[in-house]
């Protein structure tokens, strides 16, 4: 069945919730759902925090017996596993007595994977799936753990318009402004973790916490990329690779240094680029990645970047690129 001209509408509020649950629900995804009947919202739900309840059984909660007959909106399909904290909202929407079940994307965790949608058309539910991007629902991570086995990685670069990342004397505070930083602690903020090189640990101390008001509490773990000791309450790894053995981490940030930024793009390791770029020139200064294997252009292009967005930050801007 063809979507409705309004259920493109209802399924982005739907992946607005989600944010909500992101990082908290993690490692389960957060997931967004909005219960509707006659263009009136009946009750709205995201995954709570460690993963449960999710998001159809608090909308159903909420929505009680008014559900019967409407229309639920929800970014994954509902999972037909069961699990000792919860029952599968599979059989939980199938129960509600809903008229449609319009889903954002089919789940590809092998437990649902297109069970869920059964289970639904079987209680009688008009199903669709939009098939939309995992990146556009906030699933990015989810799917990136169940294909790849490892988090969903994004690389930030903070640079000036040649491209450096601090000048020939090693100055790097601020190249970007406030808005860019603002910016820059929000993404922190969705994050489970976040990745520095052992130089920057060891020249910056950095903090890598979330310093937007209201959004302390959500500041990742960190990591470092080194062969050294780290400080207490931080986790080393060794090499790129070893994220797939960070536990719990579905979205990785990777912030400093150039070579920590080129060993991830050299291993084919990041999915999402964020570039803020300042309406500066350095000439001379310390690059903002190093050599990543690209020695023709053929291989250059291989990676098959994409823009996804452009926007104005102050005087900064914006580029955010997929990989894909």
């Amino acid at each position: 069945m063809r979507p409705a001209a309004d259920d493109l509408r209802w399924m982005a509020a739907a992946a607005a919730l989600a944010e909500r649950a992101r990082p908290l629900a993690s490692p389960n995804p957060g997931v967004g759902a909005i219960i509707v009947k006659d263009s009136v919202v009946l009750a709205r739900g995201w995954t709570m925090a460690g993963g449960r309840p999710h998001a159809e059984a608090v909308a159903l909660e909420a929505a009680g017996d008014a559900a019967r007959g409407a229309t639920l909106y929800v970014t994954l399909e509902p999972c037909a596993h069961q699990s000792p904290r919860g029952p599968a909202c599979a059989d939980l929407v199938s129960q509600a007595g809903l008229a449609r079940v319009v889903i954002g994307m089919r789940d590809p965790d092998p437990r649902t994977a297109g069970d869920g949608i059964a289970r639904l058309e079987a209680a009688g539910a008009e199903v669709i799936t939009l098939d939309w991007d995992a990146d556009d629902l906030g699933l990015s991570g989810h799917v990136a753990h169940l294909a790849n086995g490892r988090p969903h990685v994004t690389l930030k670069l903070a640079t000036s318009l040649d491209g450096c990342i601090a000048t020939s004397s090693g100055e790097s505070q601020w190249i970007t402004g406030a808005a860019s930083r603002a910016h820059g602690h929000r993404e922190r903020a969705r994050a489970d973790a976040i990745l520095v090189g052992g130089g920057t640990l060891r020249a910056d101390n950095p903090r890598l916490d979330v310093r937007l008001a209201g959004l302390g509490d959500r500041s990742p773990s960190r990591i470092a990329l080194t062969s050294g000791e780290v400080p207490q309450g931080w986790q080393a790894i060794r090499s790129p690779d070893q994220i797939a053995t960070l536990e719990g981490v579905r979205y990785l940030m990777v912030e400093g240094g150039a070579q920590t930024a080129s060993a991830f793009l050299a291993a084919g390791l990041v999915d999402r680029l964020l570039i803020y770029r300042a309406p500066v020139l350095l000439g001379g200064g310390t690059p903002a990645i190093g050599d990543i294997g690209h020695d023709t252009l053929e291989k250059a292009f291989a990676d098959g970047l994409s823009l996804r967005e452009r926007r104005q930050l102050g005087s900064d801007t914006l580029e955010v690129y997929q990989r894909g």
